[in-house]
């Protein structure tokens, strides 16, 4: 998003107050950067969290799904992204398996 600056040694962000919990960013993220958490004073319970901004590869899947304009990933001259890995892509697959949640 070219008008907001992402916070200092940020990949990706979260717009508390305007996510819905949709999930759908956890959804697309080929990384498991992205995670649903509980939150009980949310809408549907829970939220979206950040839990591995290592290994966000800076693919913007997750804010070009974002129906709400919750989710900011930074520029590429702001943030030097990771490269997709092995690792990375098998956590992805565990938390779509595991309800968009982290495997316990």
């Amino acid at each position: 998003m070219g008008l907001l600056k992402a916070p200092e040694n940020t990949p990706v962000w979260v717009d508390e107050s305007r996510c819905k919990a949709c999930d759908l960013c956890v959804s697309v993220c080929p990384t498991g950067t992205l995670a649903m958490r509980q939150a009980p004073d949310s809408t549907l319970g829970a939220m979206v969290s950040v839990v591995h901004p290592e290994d966000c590869i800076g693919c913007k899947d997750c804010e070009l799904a974002c129906p709400d304009f919750a989710i900011y990933v930074a520029e590429r001259s702001e943030y030097k992204f990771a490269k997709l890995n092995d690792a990375a892509k098998a956590r992805a697959e565990a938390i779509k398996a595991n309800g968009f949640r982290l495997p316990s």
